[in-house]
Formats: C-alpha cells, sequence, structure tokens
C-alpha cells in the first residue's frame, strides 16, 4: 500500500517595542518540515499509525513499535525505523500525559532507556527527521520497541492522540 506523508513543526513570534516615533519589531519565523514518498530509503516511509487513545487514572501502556500496533485498515505494523512523531494531549485533561521510559524493552532511540518528556494539557510535541535521514530512529524489535505513554496522577483519565510515520526496513 503506499504512503505519502508530511509532519511539519513551525514556530512564529513577533517582538514589538513602543520608541518615540515608531514602533520597533523583530519578527521570528522557524519551520521544519519533511514529506516522505512511499519507500524505505532516505526520503520515504512506509507506515503510519495514528490513534486517539483514553489512559484511566494513574494507568500506564506500552505501544509496542515492532508489529502490534494496527494500521487504519486493520494491518499490523511494525516499525524499523519512525522517522516522524505526533503526540497531543487533550486540552480537557486534568493530569498530564508522560512519554518514555518503559520498565523493559524501551524504544530508547529518542530519549534514551529512562527518559521522559511530559505533556501538559492540550501540549503537543511534533518531531521529524529531515527527508535526508535514512537512519531516523531505530527500533529493535523484542529489545528496544516500547514507548511507554502514562497517565500521571490518579483520579482522571487522559486521552491524546498520536501519529508515528516511519519505514519497516
Amino acid at each position: 500500500m503506499p504512503l505519502t506523508s508530511s509532519l511539519s513543526v513551525a514556530a512564529n513570534a513577533t517582538l514589538t517595542s513602543a520608541l518615540d516615533l515608531a514602533t520597533a519589531s523583530a519578527p521570528v519565523t522557524v519551520r521544519a518540515a519533511t514529506t516522505w514518498q512511499s519507500g524505505i530509503g532516505a526520503g520515504q516511509a512506509d507506515r503510519v499509525f495514528s490513534d486517539r487513545r483514553t489512559l484511566a487514572a494513574s494507568a500506564t501502556e506500552d505501544l509496542d513499535l515492532a508489529g502490534v500496533l494496527l494500521d487504519a485498515f486493520g494491518a499490523a505494523i511494525t516499525f524499523a525505523r519512525v522517522k516522524g512523531l505526533y503526540v497531543r494531549a487533550d486540552a480537557a485533561n486534568v493530569n498530564n500525559v508522560v512519554l518514555g521510559n518503559a520498565t523493559s524493552n524501551a524504544w530508547a532511540a529518542l530519549l534514551g532507556a529512562t527518559g521522559t518528556l511530559t505533556l501538559r494539557p492540550g501540549a503537543a510535541v511534533g518531531l521529524t527527521t529531515g527527508a535526508a535521514d535514512a537512519t531516523a530512529y531505530a527500533v529493535t524489535a523484542g529489545t528496544g520497541d516500547l514507548l511507554k505513554v502514562a497517565n500521571s496522577g490518579a483520579g482522571t483519565a487522559v486521552s491524546y492522540d498520536i501519529v508515528i510515520i516511519g519505514s519497516s526496513a
């Protein structure tokens, strides 16, 4: 099944200061964007997982990047490399969504084996490798393929959206 995908991360800001006769401004615009064509090499991706998920109070889950997740058509996905990742914590959450630090077989290519990233309610994170990067973030089936997602607290559930773009080799 052919896949065409893209991911972008952008920041826009303008700092202004009122002067005697004018207003000075310092605009900043930066953007990282990657588009992948279908395939497994540099500038290519052939797998995508996307879902809106909910975790009960204090719950965790390990997303197995090698052979357990299902694509939109119900086929099992095995990522060998992750080339793009997007995670957004729902704005209505009370607790945070925490990524990383799986107990065993952690996907350590991004955060290390024990590192975590905390997404406060409404927060989002996007990661894209450059189109020329064929290596990307490696997934090692059976020993380095679990992305842990956790609800940071008790009392309420959390929801989050996730999109993973990658290749099977």
